[in-house]
């Protein structure tokens, strides 16, 4: 990835592409687990959308794998994609939106804290 890639976000786009020609790959139900797992991943998303690229890749891995298998979407993933989606990008290092408006709160209430004890 050279600088240009970096700036434009062209590379993303790319990546982005490749993703859904090998969703279109899958069996319909995987599909449309694929469509719900991009649309609760997103609120994990820094400003980019750099850090997602490695969990939606490991995701589709995933189903690209199981559907290969023969196993069931709901033998996969369950009922709760919702909660699949927030443990996969816990794991692996993503933050919500929630997470840092929390932390730039906490840091707004300790500093007004130093002032007044100060």
């Amino acid at each position: 990835m050279n600088f240009w890639e970096t700036i434009t976000g062209s590379d993303l786009t790319r990546e982005w592409k490749a993703f859904e020609r090998r969703a279109e790959a899958l069996p319909a139900d995987y599909r449309a687990a694929w469509e719900e797992i991009k649309g609760h991943i997103l609120p994990y998303s820094d400003f980019t959308g750099r850090n997602l690229m490695p969990i939606l890749d490991g995701a589709l891995g995933l189903l690209e794998e199981t559907a290969a298998e023969g196993q069931s979407i709901h033998e996969v993933l369950g009922d709760d994609i919702k909660g699949f989606c927030a443990a996969l990008a816990g794991e692996a290092g993503g933050r919500s939106h929630r997470d840092r408006w929390r932390e730039q709160l906490n840091r707004n209430v300790a500093r007004k804290l130093g002032r007044l004890g100060g």
